[in-house]
């Protein structure tokens, strides 16, 4: 049945009655909190081209994600640090959920056809996003160190700094290893203090204390939930990585990159990182 056609006038009264706040002369708006014009000002196509506002919209948005990520991960060291593992729990789950969102934005970029993109590359330059400095600073937190990663940032020394401080701190596996450590499980004295700038390198001892784990969840509990969280995070990160290397295949094919990669190849290549590598390898032996 069709609802009955509303009288002229009705959702006036409708939001009338409701007495919401209608004058935003001396107050402050949704737009005012939220600086909306700032945001909504920053998309600026180079090109005459459509399609370049698909292209910048899912990139900016992407880097507010990111710098939510960077927010919780943070954090979610510092409980581990702390020992707050709760805390750590309920960040990492919102890490993972970002990832997600990442994940299906590469789904809105991907309605874009080669030709759309070949419009509007010459205008990028060599711009690109292996040069964002939040994505690398999320790699770095993870454990994935390069130091080669640092270069793209050296034009700003602020940057720079900040990206530099991740690389050079422990990263959120090695933060995890060290609590397992002060929980008396037998992690290796090499991977609870060593250069955390140096890539991280799997270890039989390192399995050995979390097969210990993982055997008596009972007894280990937050740390067996610990254990499944990274699992998460690195599911959601690898289906991240995946979908990037699809959507760029699908639109660019295997051009270079603008950023000077070889594009597709090298992206495939980075699928095989593995970042918690022990949390995966034991469970072939439980």
């Amino acid at each position: 049945m069709n609802p009955a056609p509303q009288h002229p006038g009705e959702a006036e009264r409708i939001v009338r009655a409701e007495n919401p706040q209608l004058d935003f002369s001396r107050r402050m708006s949704y737009g005012d909190y939220l600086q909306l014009d700032a945001i909504l000002g920053a998309q600026k196509p180079l090109s005459p081209d459509h399609n370049e506002m698909l292209f910048i919209v899912q990139h900016q948005t992407s880097e507010l994600w990111m710098k939510l990520m960077l927010h919780e991960l943070g954090a979610a060291i510092g409980a581990i640090r702390g020992d707050r593992l709760p805390d750590a729990f309920k960040m990492l789950a919102r890490v993972s959920r970002i990832m997600e969102q990442l994940v299906h934005a590469w789904d809105v970029l991907s309605t874009m056809t080669p030709p759309e993109y070949s419009a509007i590359r010459p205008y990028l330059a060599s711009s690109s996003g292996f040069q964002s400095w939040q994505y690398r600073s999320i790699e770095f937190a993870m454990g994935n160190k390069n130091p080669a990663m640092l270069a793209p940032h050296a034009h700003r020394p602020d940057l720079h700094a900040r990206v530099a401080a991740v690389f050079e701190a422990p990263s959120l596996y090695d933060e995890c290893l060290r609590l397992l450590a002060r929980r008396g499980l037998p992690v290796p004295a090499s991977h609870t203090e060593r250069d955390w700038r140096q890539p991280y390198v799997a270890d039989p001892g390192v399995e050995a204390a979390w097969l210990a784990v993982y055997r008596e969840p009972a007894r280990h509990f937050d740390l067996y939930q610990l254990g499944e969280e990274l699992t998460d995070l690195e599911d959601a990160f690898r289906l991240w990585r995946f979908r990037h290397v699809t959507t760029v295949e699908r639109v660019i094919g295997f051009k270079r990159g603008t950023g000077g990669t070889s594009g597709v190849e090298y992206l495939r290549r980075m699928l095989e990182v593995v970042l918690f590598p022990e949390i995966w390898s034991l469970r072939t032996s439980l």
